[in-house]
């Protein structure tokens, strides 16, 4: 009865201690049986063990090196979990396949490429889809050239809206305090935009280039 005290004779606690290493369930079934103690519980016997300090000395987590139980064995057949599981060859529903894309947090379309990922050496990796299909079609970027988005759509990746700008063209196109992001121009006025900025940037560098000569 809950809350009424289990008394024990030194006989059966020391026949418990000594075998209190043993599975519970395993031990409290051949004490009952040897003590004739039908009216200890197994929650009574563990209850004691536990205020006794006679712990079995096992945590449930596997050991460095410990073998598991099971290995080599093959698992039941259940038809309810047979039907759940993966056949051979299966993939999962949202394995990455090649031509997968995905969007960035900058707001451009990657793609997954046949390519060797450097970093984590997987056969595949993504790339900015507006360029590897630009590259395609044109060749690597030239160096210290950037591709610009020329409608504004960073999603549209056809190679015809992208243009290669020099890389210091672009703080000139993020806006200022004289004019605004190129992407906030009307779309009519875009390539002039773009023009202009490329022609200042052509005068600053020819500038440049006679200063460095002496001839400014």
């Amino acid at each position: 009865m809950k809350g009424r005290t289990i008394p024990y004779s030194p006989a059966e606690l020391a026949w418990i201690k000594a075998n209190s290493k043993r599975l519970r369930p395993e031990a409290h079934a051949e004490f009952c049986d040897r003590f004739d103690r039908q009216d200890v519980a197994l929650s009574n016997f563990n209850s004691l063990c536990k205020r006794k300090g006679w712990m079995t000395g096992r945590t449930g987590n596997f050991t460095k090196g410990q073998t598991p139980y099971n290995k080599g064995k093959r698992m039941p057949f259940n038809a309810n979990s047979a039907k759940h599981r993966f056949k051979k060859g299966n993939l999962p529903h949202n394995t990455k396949h090649l031509g997968h894309e995905r969007l960035s947090k900058e707001g451009y379309v990657e793609i997954s490429v046949d390519e060797p990922n450097p970093h984590t050496g997987f056969e595949r990796r993504y790339a900015l889809k507006h360029r590897h299909l630009w590259e395609k079609k044109h060749g690597p970027v030239p160096e210290g050239q950037v591709l610009k988005c020329i409608d504004g759509d960073k999603t549209n990746t056809d190679p015809s809206n992208w243009k290669p700008i020099p890389r210091a063209l672009l703080p000139r196109l993020s806006g200022g305090r004289w004019y605004k992001p190129y992407d906030q121009y009307e779309p009519e006025v875009r390539p002039t935009v773009l023009a202009l900025a490329q022609l200042d940037h052509a005068a600053r560098k020819a500038s440049k280039r006679d200063a460095d000569r002496g001839l400014a």
